[in-house]
């Protein structure tokens, strides 16, 4: 076995850390008849050979080894080198963004050759492949027909091994895998689409196990998306119903294995704790296949995802919650009704499904109050949670959470929708040691209510030590603070103002301010302060300092001078942006600065030019010269559509050229900020403002134009 492997000058090669001397020992690894040296020497291979996806000369030198040793049926867990090998080898480079962004010149520059050899390797050897598919071990089974759907250079002949394959196999998930790799063949390959989808659509209602036909319908949907029939909802809830009263009961758990400190040893025991207690956990890969497809078919998506919400099987519900995190969060819709189902789950005794629930409602912000109710009662009369997750329904008396993560993430579910009940529970949460961050900066939406709190978060306020980790702890009281109208906190804040340590000194200087500046002339006792730190150098010190002073005493004789001191040739964007906010917010009262902001109109720097002009309208009233630049921002950046956008609402009639732009922004159905692969905790909100500003702008240009 690895024959040769001596004979390869390894240290001349290298990985992802270096030279490539470690790789003999890895290979051998993968042939160990010890399951903890297995995965550790799996992981190595991950983690360097083949690190993040990257194919290095000594990942090409270990192809032929890793064939060799996916032949041998003496070697265990080879479904897993399967999946390496095909993820090796089917990188596809019809469009490398990412490799022409590379330098030649940079040490880890990785040649696109590298890629394209890779692939041919693995194909010149993809024969091995074949006999996999009929292997004894099934996870070998498993991983094979998305090896030859990748990596054979005969598609047509794997496509007719596949599908006489499926009349033999008897594991359901390996049956599934091979009707996926049909699917990806059609994808790949057109000449062969069309005979596929035929077939994808006869074995959709052809084939006696309901899981085959969803598989089937799902890769249907997804090789010809434009074909999907109009019944799709109600055909997959039926499929899925049947599926739950067909299932044999409970996955049992796995072979037990020794833990092993590894990225692969963590992610294997997250699946098989996701998959544990489910009969027929495969159904979440082809319904995600399935919405995939189906794209901006919303309304039918969400419809799916609210029959799962109704279902007997707390999986299927908890599949739901996951895949409208991800509908939810790029496609806009009418989500009440889910998000009400959703909040349902809050009580129910599995605690992955309430983890789940709670994870997709913080999220939400004002679409979250639909489930209002349900989370005021998940917070005071809900489930037990014990010290190992599990829970029942027995009564919890006030505060029933016993998981304090639960707990938090419900109140923060809740004080994000801007429900006033959290007020009472924020308190109780004030008198923990210690309070989620995010909680603090939840307080901005609930109103006078909140005022409640202030006194709470003085005393914490005062208790923060003055030492290198003072931003950490005090920066979200300051914003709560701000948002509460804590005016009485004046001494606790200026104590923080003054003793801020050399350590992000600016950063705490400025949230201080900017807390002060909400006060108004409740902070006369900082004028001093205020004064003294318009001089600042930190541009972002100083002009929340200029800001703060205006609000506490009205007075511009040294506020404009401060401000404009910022809005010089040379400035960089940010203080530019800076010392233009703080001109807008002071308003018509500051209409003396409208000339050092106009060169800001013609900047380079998107935000030097977007805030001068919201800056410029707010003191002078000048839309004509403004909005253009406004008009041109807003389809330059879609995430400066929500500044502008407000802008847009104050200046009303004065606005009514861009009413096309307004109505065209509220008639798509994707959000403004959507990313494919990545999210943010507040975008969803920040769309839903987005709509609302478009919303109040419309209004009022509609209102000036009767």
């Amino acid at each position: 076995m690895l024959t040769g492997i001596e004979e390869v000058d390894w240290a001349s090669l290298g990985h992802a850390y270096g030279p490539a001397d470690d790789v003999p020992e890895l290979l051998r690894g993968l042939a160990s008849a010890d399951p903890a040296e297995r995965e550790t020497a799996l992981d190595g291979m991950y983690g360097a050979v083949h690190h993040q996806g990257d194919v290095y000369d000594s990942t090409l030198a270990c192809i032929p080894f890793l064939l060799e040793l996916v032949a041998d049926p003496g070697v265990q867990d080879r479904g897993c080198i399967v999946e390496l090998l095909t993820s090796i080898g089917g990188i596809e480079l019809d469009d490398d963004e990412e490799l022409d962004e590379l330098d030649p010149e940079d040490e880890e520059f990785i040649p696109a050759a590298n890629y394209a050899m890779a692939a041919a390797a693995i194909a010149a050897g993809a024969d091995v492949f074949l006999g996999l598919v009929s292997d004894p071990d099934p996870e070998v089974r498993l991983a094979a027909p998305c090896a030859l759907a990748s990596l054979h250079p005969e598609p047509a002949r794997v496509l007719g091994l596949l599908r006489e394959r499926l009349t033999v196999e008897r594991d359901t998930e390996v049956r599934l895998a091979l009707v996926a790799a049909v699917g990806r063949i059609a994808l790949r390959h057109a000449s062969l689409r069309a005979e596929t989808v035929d077939w994808l659509g006869w074995l959709a209602r052809a084939a006696q196990d309901p899981g085959l036909r969803l598989a089937a319908l799902a890769q249907r949907a997804r090789c010809a998306p434009a074909d999907i029939p109009d019944d799709i909802v109600p055909w997959v809830t039926g499929l899925l119903e049947e599926i739950r009263t067909s299932a044999q009961g409970p996955i049992a758990a796995g072979a037990e294995r020794a833990a092993t400190p590894t990225l692969i040893g963590q992610v294997r025991e997250l699946l098989e704790e996701h998959a544990a207690g489910r009969p027929a956990p495969w159904t979440e890969e082809l319904l995600r296949t399935l919405h995939a497809a189906l794209d901006d078919r919303v309304d039918d998506r969400i419809a799916l995802i609210v029959a799962q919400l109704r279902s007997p099987d707390w999986g299927q519900r908890s599949d739901a919650i996951w895949l409208c995190g991800g509908l939810i969060r790029i496609w806009r819709g009418r989500y009440e009704e889910v998000v009400r189902l959703v909040g349902a789950q809050l009580h129910d005794p599995e605690p992955r499904l309430r983890e789940a629930a709670t994870s997709f409602l913080e999220r939400l912000f004002e679409l979250g109050a639909p489930a209002a109710d349900a989370l005021v009662t998940r917070l005071t009369t809900g489930p037990v949670v014990g010290p190992g997750g599990g829970g029942g329904h027995g009564g919890g008396g006030q505060g029933g959470f016993v998981g304090r993560s639960g707990r938090d993430g419900a109140l923060l579910a809740l004080a994000r929708a801007g429900d006033t009940r959290a007020v009472p529970l924020l308190a109780r949460a004030l008198e923990e040691r210690e309070v989620r961050r995010e909680l603090l900066y939840a307080m901005d939406g609930l109103g006078p209510s909140a005022a409640m709190l202030a006194p709470l978060l003085r005393r914490r306020l005062a208790e923060v030590e003055l030492d290198e980790r003072i931003y950490d702890r005090a920066a979200p009281l300051l914003y709560a603070l701000a948002a509460v109208r804590g005016n009485q906190a004046v001494p606790e804040v200026l104590r923080v103002l003054r003793g801020a340590p050399s350590n992000r000194r600016d950063w705490v200087r400025e949230a201080a301010l900017r807390t002060l500046a909400s006060f108004g002339p409740a902070a006369q006792e900082a004028v001093p302060e205020m004064r003294r730190l318009l001089a600042a150098e930190s541009a972002a010190v100083a002009t929340t300092a200029a800001r703060a002073l205006w609000a506490a005493e009205g007075d511009l004789g040294e506020v404009l001078p401060a401000l404009e001191r910022w809005l010089r040739p040379g400035a960089s964007g940010a203080d530019w942006c800076a010392a233009a906010q703080a001109l807008g917010e002071i308003g018509p009262a500051a209409a003396v600065t409208a000339p050092a902001l106009r060169p800001g109109l013609a900047s380079r720097d998107l935000w030097v030019r977007v805030r001068s002009a919201a800056a410029l309208w707010r003191v002078s009233g000048d839309a004509a010269t403004a909005l253009p630049v406004l008009l041109a921002a807003w389809e330059e950046n879609r995430h400066a559509r929500v500044d502008v956008a407000e802008c847009l609402a104050e200046m009303g009639p004065a606005a009514s050229e861009a009413q096309l732009v307004i109505l065209t922004e509220l008639t798509r159905r994707r959000r403004h900020n959507a990313r494919e692969g990545a999210s943010g905790s507040h975008d969803i909100h920040l769309d839903e403002k987005l709509l609302t500003l478009c919303r109040a702008a419309l209004a009022r240009m509609e209102r000036g134009a009767l």
